[in-house]
């Protein structure tokens, strides 16, 4: 990596922080200084809540969760032996512990299915698959959560099991008392209680993941041995790798180098950004200020670098000084096992809101794209007319914009401001849809700012809280398709591909206060309409 190899390097607790002192070294330096000198490090330990004010108390569990997690071994044996039969663990729902048991699952090697959509045909797939044999975990009490427990519910009463036998597929991951407990005990569901001290992004080595996690094979106890090794160096001022991290997020954010790009060295940490993506936006994006994550594809991917970017590569253990060739050199490297890497990202993303004077645990604008849905559900306005029709594409465009597809998308393109960013969101299937994570790396290519890219809707407890409570910078491209064979929701009047449409409008109405500019493009067939848009992408760079 060129220069990174002589800039410093903090290790200890089995992570390695590359760099960090190399990012404006005296700017990075002072920032870490201050910290120590307000007691923030120890204070934090201490789970003094009054760093961030009242709303902390009671949310800070996740600096200890490790120690807690271990009290569940035993339980998550006994669960494991018992649900064997069950090999097909579904984990329903978006949000921070399905991204970060997606990341355990892909660096382990085990299969794990992460249901974060109400995409109709996905949902309808995923039900489709080894239904006798699937156990479906319920982490959280979101509304996809709790759409996806009817279906599959309804699922297997329909393949011909008694209300008794559905209950031994569901596992519930709750507090105690909660809206959702009381539905698992009708359901005669499995209970796992959840730690009332930790919630949204910073659940990664709580209940919430290590279940679905140890169900599908992990061994979760090297997860709690790694986080347990690393957490021994949060009370130093010195050998502390989180306290680094921290002090160059935090020096970051507050000159102009607000922009994190995360970039995958190739070293076995598989998935690891889209969890940092996460914890990063939903905890910094808010009154107006905020690091903006920016998950890019590999070391290749167009402007990783620039005066308001960090480069941020992350992998796995390495030995010293043995450091991947990247083709770029990144501002940071770090580099660890993954339990380590969840607790230092919890602890550096805690520092850097402090720096920036955001209670990182306050999530203010998460529910209001929820309430638009509602209402959009309850009132079932009548639908918009595009302003153009391009073969399969409806091009609903900002008024006072060019009207068609390419006018439309370069005028998107050429208003970013020396500041902006551009944000692309798909209402689409993940997985049968995949091509339109392509639109990305195209896009950036043909601007020298951000672009980023999320699925609908997990991208609501993911970087949903920055675009909303962020900076007033952000530009907007969402895309939705037409659904070819819907699916109903048992027990609402909706279905799923209404859901999602709602959803999607939601966003819109969310983001309208705003005043930023949102196009929306319709794809009528989302195979020949992804081809179409990408061919107009690339017609742009003519």
């Amino acid at each position: 990596m060129g220069d990174l190899l002589a800039a410093p390097v903090e290790a200890a607790g089995g992570l390695a922080v590359h760099g960090a002192r190399a990012v404006d070294a005296s700017a990075s330096a002072s920032t870490r200084q201050a910290l120590v000198d307000a007691d923030v490090p120890r204070r934090l330990l201490a789970r003094d809540p009054t760093l961030w004010g009242p709303d902390a108390v009671g949310r800070l569990g996740w600096l200890d969760a490790h120690r807690r997690g271990r009290e569940l071994l035993p339980q998550l044996a006994e669960l494991t032996a018992e649900l064997a039969d069950l090999d097909h663990v579904v984990l329903a729902g978006p949000g921070g512990p399905s991204l970060a048991a997606q990341v355990v699952a892909r660096t382990t090697g085990r299969a794990l299915t992460v249901l974060d959509t109400t995409d109709p045909g996905r949902v309808r797939a995923t039900l489709a698959d080894r239904l006798a044999r699937t156990v479906v975990v319920l982490a959280g009490s979101t509304p996809e959560v709790d759409c996806l427990r009817r279906a599959y519910r309804q699922a297997f009463l329909d393949s011909g099991m008694t209300e008794s036998e559905v209950g031994r597929h569901f596992v519930v991951v709750t507090d105690p008392g909660s809206p959702l407990a009381a539905v698992a005990a009708e359901l005669g569901a499995i209970i796992v209680p959840a730690d009332p001290e930790v919630d949204g992004g910073f659940t990664a080595l709580t209940a919430y993941a290590l279940v679905p996690c140890a169900l599908a094979g992990v061994a979760v106890a090297d997860l709690l041995d790694q986080a347990e090794a690393f957490a021994a160096t949060l009370d130093s001022a010195d050998a502390n790798p989180g306290l680094a991290l921290g002090a160059a997020l935090a020096t970051a954010a507050t000159t102009g180098r607000d922009t994190v790009v995360l970039v995958d060295d190739g070293t076995g940490v598989e998935g690891l950004g889209d969890w940092v993506e996460q914890v990063l936006a939903e905890s910094t994006g808010k009154d107006g200020l905020g690091l903006l994550p920016v998950v890019v594809e590999s070391p290749a991917s167009p402007h990783l670098t620039g005066p308001d970017r960090l480069t941020v590569s992350y992998g796995g253990a390495l030995a010293a000084g043995d450091l991947p060739a990247l083709g770029v050199t990144p501002d940071i490297a770090v580099n660890g096992p993954l339990g380590a890497h969840f607790l230092a990202w919890q602890y550096a993303t805690a520092l850097a809101a402090d720096v920036l004077g955001v209670d990182p645990f306050d999530r203010p604008d998460v529910s209001a794209a929820d309430e638009h849905t509602a209402a959009v559900l309850a009132h079932r306005p009548s639908a918009s007319t595009p302003s153009s029709v391009e073969g399969t594409i409806e091009v609903y465009a900002p008024a006072g914009t060019p009207a068609d597809l390419t006018g439309a998308l370069r005028h998107l393109l050429t208003g970013l401001d020396d500041r902006g960013y551009l944000a692309v969101t798909a209402y689409l299937d993940r997985h049968a849809d995949a091509d339109a994570a392509r639109l990305r790396p195209l896009l950036a290519q043909l601007t020298a700012r951000p672009v980023t890219f999320g699925w609908g809707p997990r991208h609501r407890h993911a970087t949903g809280q920055y675009h909303n409570g962020g900076p007033r910078l952000g530009s907007f491209l969402q895309i939705t398709g037409t659904v070819d064979v819907d699916l109903p929701v048992p027990g609402e009047p909706y279905s799923f591909g209404e859901l999602q449409a709602a959803q999607a409008a939601g966003d819109r109405q969310a983001l309208a206060g705003h005043e930023r500019p949102l196009l929306r493009l319709h794809l009528t067939d989302r195979s020949a309409g992804l081809a179409q848009l990408l061919d107009a992408v690339g017609s742009l760079r003519a």
